[in-house]
């Protein structure tokens, strides 16, 4: 029987579709143009016709600081749609098994470092990205209701920062390593005399690739149900996936300027947000199941920046 990978065309999604066609797994995908996610009558079909036998949730509408600012309404009603319909729409189909993929947004601006799972909802959330935590939240909370009323097995993975293959590179809508890779490339072939960063560059932030992270994901979804339950607890059944290590962006900034070969001065805009000041999780749990993060950050972002090197005209285009 097939996994549906919903959202394959994304950078997780990818991920976890080259890992899954890699063992031979079957797989079911479809295109935004193929099948429109946020709506329900067309995911209820889908399902009806396809009969997957698990589902991965990667699907999202995904952005940095600037982007959710920009489009909150957006970013809140997307997200809903998207995990309602397919949460739902599996359970109505029979589906048994599925992973939703979440945020490490979901937790309060001033959670107690490193993010534990049972700090969710113990706080405000980070006002740049309010609305699409609250929507990855609500997607966590779907799954454990299911797995609570109808006995599923909904499972819910919540993923530091992604980079890798396949990421976002708009110079203003993409999250904080891929925007830097782009504007330090441009500045290194322009030949430029400094790059300014928004923010004070004091901000730490927790890097995970996208292979690892398509790693663990499958990693928690075939667990044995009762070691997943043994590491979780009922009402809170999701797990975090990171490195357990984090790097001020001052810093990130320095070693994408090395990678890159920008030899010029790196600047910092105090008048722009920061955002939280520091997102790192606690891994432990994980950890403890049995799994851990292979690839080293300055490894992870030398081969992004080949990868994008390589797709380099298709994605200035974008």
């Amino acid at each position: 029987m097939a996994v549906f990978v919903a959202g394959h065309r994304g950078m997780v999604g990818g991920a976890i579709l080259r890992r899954l066609n890699a063992e031979g797994v079957p797989t079911i995908t479809r295109s935004r143009a193929e099948l429109d996610l946020t709506d329900q009558a067309a995911v209820q079909r889908f399902f009806a016709e396809t009969k997957p036998e698990a589902v991965i949730v990667a699907a999202a509408k995904v952005g940095g600081i600037h982007a959710n600012n920009t489009y909150p309404a957006e970013f809140l009603y997307e997200n809903l749609m998207i995990e309602v319909n397919l949460i739902h729409g599996a359970h109505l189909a029979g589906v048994q098994r599925l992973l939703f993929l979440g945020s490490s947004c979901i937790y309060p601006r001033g959670v107690a470092q490193p993010m534990a799972e049972d700090a969710l909802l113990t706080g405000t959330l980070e006002p740049t990205n309010e609305p699409y935590a609250i929507a990855k939240i609500a997607g966590i909370k779907l799954c454990e209701s299911y797995n609570r009323q109808y006995g599923r097995d909904y499972r819910s993975v919540m993923p530091t920062n992604l980079y890798g293959p396949g990421d976002n590179f708009h110079p203003e809508n993409s999250h904080v390593l891929p925007a830097l890779l782009r504007r330090f490339d441009e500045a290194a072939r322009t030949v430029a005399p400094s790059v300014t960063i928004w923010g004070t560059g004091t901000p730490r932030r927790e890097f995970l690739h996208v292979d690892d992270m398509a790693e663990a994901s499958l990693f928690v979804m075939r667990l044995e149900r009762k070691i997943y339950e043994a590491n979780t607890e009922p009402m809170l059944s999701h797990i975090n996936v990171g490195t357990g290590e984090d790097i001020t962006i001052a810093d990130l900034a320095a070693l994408i300027a090395e990678l890159t070969g920008y030899n010029g001065e790196i600047t910092f805009d105090p008048s722009r947000p920061d955002g939280t000041p520091r997102k790192l999780m606690d891994v432990s749990r994980l950890a403890a199941m049995g799994w851990r993060a292979k690839i080293g950050l300055r490894d992870g972002i030398a081969q992004t920046y080949d990868w994008f090197r390589k797709h380099d005209d298709a994605l200035r285009e974008a």
